[in-house]
This record gives C-alpha cells, sequence and structure tokens, in this order.
C-alpha cells in the first residue's frame, strides 16, 4: 500500500498559467510564441481552443517546449471518462481536470486509465463561477437543501474523493485553499492546488464570483495560477508585457517561477 501524506504541507513552487481558450486556433499559436518569449512554461487548452482544435494543438504546445494543462473537466460513466483519459494521455498533455462529483469509481477509473502516460489527474471541487447561492440551488436539486453545507463544506468533500481515488491535487478557489483543510488531507503524494479566477483587485470579475490577487493565491499555497483575460485582453501594453508583470508579481509574492 502507497503511504499517505496528511497535515500541513510545505508551499509547492507555483506556476503561471496562461488560459487561451477566448482565442481562434491561429491567435493562439501566436500569442503562445510571445508568452513563451515572455518566460511562461505553462498554457491552458480548455474545451472551446480543444473543441476547434482537437488534441494536434496540445501536442504542437508540447513539441515546442511548453507545459499543457488541458481543462476538459471530464465528468462521465466511468468507462467512458477512462477512456477519454487514455486518450488524453497520448496528446502529451501534463494536466487534465475531472470533476470530483462524478463519484469514487470514475475517479479511480480515470487514475488507473492515466497510469503510464504524461497525466497528472487534477479533481474539478466547485467551480468558482458559483457562489453560495448557486451551491443552494444545486443542493436543492440534489434534494439535500441543508443549510449547513457551505461552499467550503462542500468542496472539502469533494477534495476528500480526490485524495481518497489517489490524484494528483485539485482545481479550487483561492478563498476555499486558503480555509486550509485540503492540505490537510490524505493524499498519496504532495497534492497539486490548480487556482483560477486570479484578478487584481481593480480588475473585472467577469462571470468569476470566487476571486483573489496573485498575491493572495501564492500566500494560500497554489502550486499553479490560472490567468486568461488579464494578460490576454491588458488594458495596457502587450500580452507578453502583461504576462512578464504576472510573473514578476509571483515572485514578489515569495514564489520562485
Amino acid at each position: 500500500m502507497k503511504s499517505k501524506i496528511s497535515g500541513v504541507l510545505p508551499q509547492l513552487t507555483p506556476h503561471l498559467i496562461v488560459a487561451l481558450d477566448q482565442l481562434s486556433e491561429d491567435e493562439a499559436y501566436i500569442v503562445a510564441d510571445d508568452l513563451q518569449r515572455a518566460g511562461v512554461k505553462w498554457l491552458k487548452v480548455g474545451l472551446e481552443l480543444y473543441t476547434k482544435s482537437g488534441p494536434r494543438i496540445v501536442s504542437d504546445f508540447r513539441s515546442r517546449g511548453l507545459n499543457v494543462f488541458l481543462d476538459l473537466k471530464l465528468h462521465d460513466i466511468p468507462n467512458t471518462v477512462a477512456r477519454a483519459v487514455a486518450a488524453a494521455g497520448e496528446s502529451g498533455a501534463e494536466l487534465l481536470t475531472i470533476h470530483c462529483s462524478g463519484g469514487s469509481a470514475m475517479l479511480r477509473a480515470a487514475r488507473r486509465a492515466a497510469e503510464g502516460t504524461s497525466i497528472k489527474l487534477i479533481g474539478v471541487t466547485v467551480l468558482t463561477s458559483l457562489g453560495e447561492e448557486d451551491v443552494a440551488e444545486l443542493r436543492a436539486a440534489w434534494g439535500a437543501p441543508d443549510e449547513k453545507s457551505t461552499r467550503q463544506a462542500i468542496a472539502d468533500r469533494l477534495a476528500s474523493l480526490a485524495a481518497g481515488a489517489g490524484l494528483h491535487g485539485i482545481v479550487c478557489s483561492v478563498p476555499d485553499l486558503a480555509a486550509g483543510t485540503f492540505m490537510r488531507l490524505a493524499w498519496e503524494r504532495k497534492p497539486l492546488f490548480v487556482t483560477p479566477g486570479i484578478r487584481a483587485e481593480t480588475e473585472e470579475a467577469f462571470d468569476q464570483k470566487s476571486t483573489a490577487t496573485i498575491e493572495r493565491a501564492v500566500r494560500a499555497g497554489a502550486s499553479h495560477l490560472v490567468i486568461g483575460r488579464p494578460i490576454l485582453r491588458p488594458t495596457a501594453g502587450s500580452v507578453a508585457d502583461a504576462a512578464a508583470r504576472a510573473l514578476e508579481k509571483i515572485k514578489e509574492a515569495g514564489g520562485v517561477i
């Protein structure tokens, strides 16, 4: 049996992941080159871009020396998800998301399918687009309108499923991560905490309801910070300039790129 670790874990080196989902395929290749010259090592390919371009774009980015976070949020019956994970592994992607709400059997099947590939499975807990009212609506839909089941409590239980199934980490909001409960779960290895919804205090949240600054994400223990619109649509300067500023903020917050 593999040994498990628990308790407060040392902070991992945080990485910047730039989300390319808003771009066309042609734009994605151009922007990827600009970002790589600025020092970015990780790109996110999500549902939008993957649907447009397929696994080829992941393989192309990997051939250029870039790491890829494949954010597909898989959620289906165990066999279907397992086959999808195996297929994703052929692309060379490093990280792949899977919904924890699919249940332990699905998570374990996905983990078995990822063995022998480059894929590290990251469980999705509660989306950063969901606020407390949204969570209450979903609880009612499942027939469990328990007011004590807060967003944080649900995120904790979903993260526990990820740890129990042997996943490499979770996607979570910075406020949820800052509570400290995720770090105390019985992970098989040092967990990865991928945090979307990164915004400056002066930036608009758009469709995100749970956001945080780079500084807060690093202090909370994020291993990967996902930033899209603030870099791809900067208020000043170029995409490369915005990426360089984000990398510098990570360093200033105590992280090493």
